[in-house]
C-alpha cells in the first residue's frame, strides 16, 4: 500500500475542485512534522491536513480536530506570516510525481500582492513540507530543514533555491509510444519481473499499480522480462494505454480490499483494484474520504508507539534489572535452604574437638544425625582453633537461617514488581488513544519509575478520563476490558458491580475484564468470547491453551498498597482458550 503518483493525481483533482480560489483562515501545526490548513471557499469550510511523517505521509481534507500547542513552532508561525489570509489560486501535481503544489496568492510586509507555493513532497522518510517564493523560487522554510549533513545531493534550508526532486530517469507514462514502451523491455534485466520493470521505469506508478496493469493484461505477476513475446508485449500495452488514458482523464474510482476473514485493510488505491479476485472491497466516491478512514487510525497508533518509545525501553530496562535481581536473590534463597548442613558441622565439631588437630584444613567425622554413621569431609580453617571453626559453622547457620525468611519476602515484593512492570509493557501495547498513555505516564510518575517533566511555563491540562474496550456478545452481554492499570482499577473496583463476571488470564500480566450480567444470567458463550478477549489483550497473546480465570467481582480485592492494576481472588474457575484475533473481530465493538 503506497501514497504513489496515481493516488496523488486522484487527491490534487479533488483539491483543486474543492479549494481552488479557497482562503485559507487559519494556520496549526498540531505534531513536529505536520499542519493543518483551515480553508474557506464560497459558503464551505474545510480542514485540509498535510503530514510529513517518515510512515504516514499524506494529505487529504479531514473532519478530525486536534489539539495544538500552547505555543505554535516556528514553522506554523512561518506560514502565519506568509499565507494565513491568502487566496489559493492553483493546485497542480508535479510531473506525476508524489509532489503537490499549492500556489498561494497574498500581501508581502511591503503590502504588495505576491504569490508563495507550498510543496507538499510525500516521500517516505524523505517526506516535506516546503514554503517557497514562487517568483524567485527561494525557499522561505520547511517543516525538516536538510542540510549537506543529511544530503549532499539536495539541501533544503532558508534561501537556498528549491531543487525538484531528483527524477531517477524515469518516463511519464501519458502519451508514452508503443515503441517507447516496448524498448524498455530491451533495456531491462531479462530476469526480473515485468512488474518490477513498470514500476522502475515509469513514474508515478508502484508495485500494486504495476501489478494491476499486468492482471488486467492476462498476465501473472511473475513473468519475466524475458518471456514477454510479441503478443504479450502488445496485451500489455493496450492494458498500459487504456490505464493511464483513464487516469489521465481524473476517471478516478477509490477503492480499498479488506483481508478476506477480517476488516484488515490489505491495498487502497485511487481506482478499482481487480487483482485481488474475490476479497470484500469498498468503494468510496472521494479519495478525500478513503484516504481519511485508511490513515486517522493507522497514524495515530504509529504516533503512540513512537511517543510510548522513551516509557517503553525505560520500563523494559528496569524489568530487566528486576529480572536479574529476582534470579540472584532464588539463587540465595536456594543456599539458604542448605543452612541445617552447617548446624550439622557446628555439632560434629564440637563433639569432636579432641580429634581436631592445630592446623588442619580438613577433617572427616561419622555422622551421627545418619543412621549408618555416613562418613563426612568438613573443610576446616588452619588459622582458626577447632572450637572457632564449630562457631564460624554455628554462626554461618544462623546467618543463612535469617536470610531465608528475609530473602523470601523479598522474592514476593521483586515478583510483585516484575509483574508490574510486565503489566505496564502490555498497557503500553494496548494504547489506542494519547490519554491513555498519558495515563500509563502519569502512574508510572507517581510510582517513581519515571521522572516528572518539567511544567513550567505549562497550564494545567484538565484530566481526562479514558474509557475501556467495549464489546458486546454474540448473545448480546456487554464486554469490557480495560486497556491499563487505571482502567483495569476503575472498572473492577469503580464501575462493575459485585456480582458481575470478573476474567483475567492466569498468573499472566494483561487486562481485566468485565462481563455485565443481565437479569442475574450469564451464558457460556459470552464467558468463552470475554476469556478470548483476555487472553488476547495479555502477554500470552499469541499462545495457544490460555488458562483464563473467572469469578464474580465480590471475590476480587484490591490489598492495601498494592500497585495500580494488581488485585487478588479467590473462589474462582477456570477456561483453557487460543487467542484468535478472526474470531474477534466478529464481536460487535462499540465505539
Amino acid at each position: 500500500m503506497s501514497f504513489d503518483g496515481i493516488v496523488v493525481k486522484s487527491v490534487t483533482y479533488e483539491l483543486f475542485n474543492l479549494l481552488n480560489n479557497g482562503r485559507i483562515e487559519k494556520v496549526y501545526q498540531p505534531e513536529n512534522d505536520e499542519i493543518m490548513l483551515s480553508i474557506r471557499n464560497g459558503s464551505n469550510n474545510y480542514k485540509l491536513l498535510i503530514s510529513a511523517s517518515s510512515s504516514n505521509p499524506r494529505i487529504y481534507i479531514t473532519n478530525e480536530t486536534k489539539v495544538n500547542p500552547i505555543t505554535p513552532p516556528m514553522f506554523c508561525m512561518l506560514l502565519r506570516k506568509h499565507i494565513q489570509s491568502g487566496r489559493i489560486i492553483d493546485i497542480y501535481q508535479y510531473s506525476m510525481d508524489r509532489v503537490i503544489c499549492i500556489d498561494i496568492q497574498s500581501l508581502d510586509e511591503l503590502g504588495v500582492l505576491s504569490t508563495k507555493t507550498l510543496i507538499i513532497e510525500i516521500m517516505g522518510k524523505h517526506s516535506n513540507i516546503i514554503l517557497i517564493d514562487k517568483k524567485t523560487n527561494r525557499i522561505f522554510d520547511s517543516i525538516k530543514r536538510v542540510p549537506s549533513s543529511l544530503s549532499s545531493i539536495r539541501q533544503v534550508l532558508p534561501g537556498l533555491e528549491y531543487k525538484n526532486p531528483p527524477s531517477q530517469n524515469k518516463l511519464i507514462p501519458f502519451n508514452l509510444s508503443k515503441e517507447d514502451f516496448i524498448s524498455l523491455f530491451d533495456k531491462s534485466e531479462k530476469g526480473i519481473p515485468v512488474f518490477k520493470m513498470l514500476y522502475g521505469n515509469i513514474i508515478g506508478i508502484s508495485p500494486l499499480i504495476a501489478k494491476e496493469i499486468c492482471y488486467r493484461a492476462n498476465l501473472n505477476d511473475s513473468i519475466i522480462v524475458g518471456q514477454l513475446n510479441g503478443d504479450y508485449a502488445d496485451n500489455l500495452y493496450i492494458s498500459f494505454k487504456k490505464f493511464f488514458c483513464n487516469i489521465n482523464d481524473n476517471v478516478f474510482f477509490p477503492t480499498i480490499v479488506n483481508n478476506e476473514r477480517s476488516d484488515e485493510i490489505i491495498a487502497f488505491s485511487a481506482i478499482d483494484i481487480l487483482q485481488y479476485g474475490n476479497f470484500p472491497k469498498i468503494h468510496y466516491n472521494s479519495i478525500n474520504e478513503l484516504l481519511e478512514i485508511y490513515y486517522i487510525t493507522r497514524d495515530k497508533i504509529d504516533r503512540i508507539k513512537h511517543k510510548s518509545s522513551d516509557l517503553r525501553k525505560s520500563i523494559s530496562i528496569k524489568l530487566d534489572r528486576t529480572l536479574n535481581k529476582l534470579a540472584k536473590q532464588k539463587e540465595e534463597l536456594l543456599e539458604a535452604e542448605e543452612r541445617e548442613v552447617f548446624k550439622i558441622y557446628g555439632d560434629l565439631l564440637t563433639a569432636n574437638l579432641h580429634k581436631v588437630e592445630k592446623k588442619q584444613s580438613s577433617i572427616v567425622l561419622e555422622n551421627y544425625y545418619k543412621e549408618d554413621l555416613e562418613k563426612v569431609l568438613i573443610n576446616l580453617d588452619p588459622r582458626l582453633s577447632p572450637i572457632q571453626n564449630a562457631q564460624k559453622y554455628y554462626k554461618k547457620y544462623n546467618k543463612l537461617k535469617s536470610a531465608h525468611q528475609l530473602v523470601s519476602e523479598q522474592i514476593v515484593k521483586t515478583q510483585e514488581e516484575v509483574d508490574y512492570l510486565e503489566n505496564v509493557l502490555i498497557s503500553l501495547e494496548n494504547c489506542t488513544e494519547l490519554k491513555e498513555l498519558e495515563e500509563v505516564r502519569e502512574e508510572l510518575v507517581n510510582e517513581g519509575y519515571v521522572k516528572k517533566s518539567s511544567t513550567k511555563g505549562k497550564k494545567k491540562e484538565k484530566e481526562v478520563i479514558s474509557f475501556p474496550h467495549h464489546f458486546v456478545s454474540s448473545d448480546g452481554y456487554h464486554i469490557y476490558v480495560g486497556k491499563n492499570n487505571k482502567q483495569n482499577d476503575r472498572l473492577t473496583l469503580k464501575l462493575a458491580n459485585k456480582d458481575d463476571i470478573w476474567l483475567h488470564a492466569k498468573n499472566i500480566p494483561g487486562s481485566h475484564v468485565i462481563i455485565k450480567k443481565k437479569d442475574g444470567q450469564i451464558s457460556e458463550y459470552a464467558i468463552t468470547e470475554a476469556a478470548l478477549l483476555a487472553a488476547y489483550h495479555s502477554k500470552a497473546r499469541l499462545s495457544s491453551n490460555v488458562p483464563v480465570d473467572y469469578t464474580e467481582r465480590k471475590n476480587v480485592k484490591k490489598p492495601n498498597g498494592a500497585k495500580p492494576g494488581m488485585v487478588i481472588y479467590d473462589y474462582y474457575n477456570t477456561i483453557y482458550v487460543t487467542p484468535d484475533k478472526e474470531l474477534l473481530n466478529k464481536l460487535t465493538k462499540i465505539e
